[in-house]
């Protein structure tokens, strides 16, 4: 069956064809049907390095024996959905150990629903409504959160998607990532009714783009100053960088912290915690409202455990070494207006002649290059995730040997494959011969 064919069947069903925006790609996706180590495999059996691993979730490779024979085990011992057991208390162990911020917590079934819940339970523990998120911040999908910045640099947001009312967004107010000014000026005019600040202590949606020195500091004291929660959204950099938290490499100590991706070891999962006061609202102890069917569900937490034991004694150096690598080989094609963005073992590629630190300057980056990059990629067997906001990802199943041939064909991608003058000069010699 070719993906062409799977495509002209999956567009009969689904809007775009799809069930995630991002999957789509001109001219149809690529439809893929299994994968193991650092590999997919498409369905007419090609092979692909993979730099997109789930879009972060499968930190520890697809396949992986030690989370298999667990999901096994479950397949032949049920445990019914819906009733506790002793797994979630022992994941949930393992997870306060590690990240110290979080003295409680509670599980959900994606990151979506983890920012939804801390959210709300900002919003009930300051009694204030107001959030303010940063300018492309991605949390999930939920009203609060598909908003973006208005015409002025003060403005209340505007909805990122019809079908959120202006209302809602008006609850929420758009500073400026790496921007402390844009931040001072946002509790200037409605510091006593803010709740909470959001955002991803490193940005993973507006491509990668890390945090200036000083700036997650600074949203530390100054929500501090007036009074508002700190939230961190970790769902992508939990268990990446480190067994933790990405807050505890910068020493900033977030109120509430949302994970997800790493922690279910590729089984749908999000959480969010933190402080014992904070979290004590949530029923049936408080009287803020969260649940859910499969919220800590036997298949999620059995494959997250695996996975975070799994990790506990990896060296994520390893990780952060070979993600170097391709960050060192690539940057010297800065003229061809290549920037390699990376933090620690997550990197995004863009194509943009300044650098990318905040959220202007990655909207000069040249998508039409981008995906140009990636189509050249994949046909020589590398996948990254199909757009130039996406991050990648080097996980514990890469190689040394899979990632100098990936950088091989990268190199040759950037100087052959897109290099349009060169490609003129050449056949014009050849013709000429």
């Amino acid at each position: 069956m070719l993906s062409d064919d799977l495509f002209k069947r999956a567009s009969r069903l689904f809007p775009g064809g799809v069930n995630s925006p991002v999957r789509f790609y001109e001219p149809y996706p690529t439809y893929f049907s299994r994968a193991s180590g650092s590999r997919i495999f498409d369905v007419e059996g090609k092979e692909y390095l993979d730099f997109c691993m789930g879009f972060g979730v499968n930190f520890a490779g697809y396949s992986n024996t030690t989370i298999a024979e667990e999901i096994m085990y479950l397949l032949d011992n049920t445990i019914p959905e819906g009733v506790p057991t002793e797994n979630e208390i022992e994941l949930g162990e393992i997870i306060q150990k590690a990240v110290p911020s979080i003295e409680k917590m509670r599980f959900t079934n994606s990151g979506t629903e983890a920012t939804m819940h801390a959210i709300r339970l900002a919003r009930a523990f300051t009694g204030r409504k107001l959030i303010l998120k940063m300018n492309a911040g991605f949390h999930g999908a939920h009203d609060y959160v598909l908003v973006s910045a208005g015409s002025g640099a003060l403005n209340f947001g505007t909805p990122s998607s019809p079908g959120i009312p202006e209302e809602v967004a008006k609850t929420v107010l758009v500073g400026d990532f790496n921007n402390e000014e844009s931040i001072r000026e946002l509790f200037k005019l409605h510091g006593k009714d803010i709740a909470a600040v959001i955002t991803e202590p490193v940005l993973g949606n507006l491509g990668v783009i890390g945090p200036e020195k000083g700036f997650l500091k600074f949203l530390r004291e100054i929500t501090e100053e007036y009074g508002a929660l700190l939230i961190f959204d970790e769902v992508i950099t939990g268990f990446r960088f480190r067994y933790g938290a990405y807050q505890d490499i910068i020493g900033v100590k977030p109120d509430l912290t949302t994970m997800g991706k790493i922690i279910g070891g590729g089984m749908p999962v999000g959480l969010f915690g933190g402080r014992a006061d904070i979290m004590n609202r949530i029923s049936p102890e408080g009287n803020v409202y969260q649940s859910g069917t499969f919220s800590a569900n036997p298949f999620t937490v059995a494959s997250g455990l695996a996975t975070l034991n799994f990790l506990k004694d990896k060296d994520y150096e390893y990780t952060i070494s070979l993600a170097t690598w391709v960050e060192d080989k690539l940057k010297s094609f800065s003229d061809l207006g290549v920037q390699v963005n990376r933090v620690y073992n997550m990197f995004t590629i863009f194509f943009n002649e300044e650098r990318v630190w905040n959220y202007e300057t990655a909207l000069k980056s040249d998508r039409k290059k981008f995906m140009k990059f990636f189509n050249f990629s994949k046909k020589h067997g590398i996948y990254f995730s199909p757009g130039q906001f996406e991050a990648s990802f080097v996980g514990m199943a890469h190689t040394p040997e899979e990632v100098e041939m990936a950088v091989f064909k990268m190199v040759y991608t950037l100087e052959f494959d897109m290099n349009e003058d060169r490609n003129e000069r050449e056949q014009v010699s050849i013709n000429s011969n």
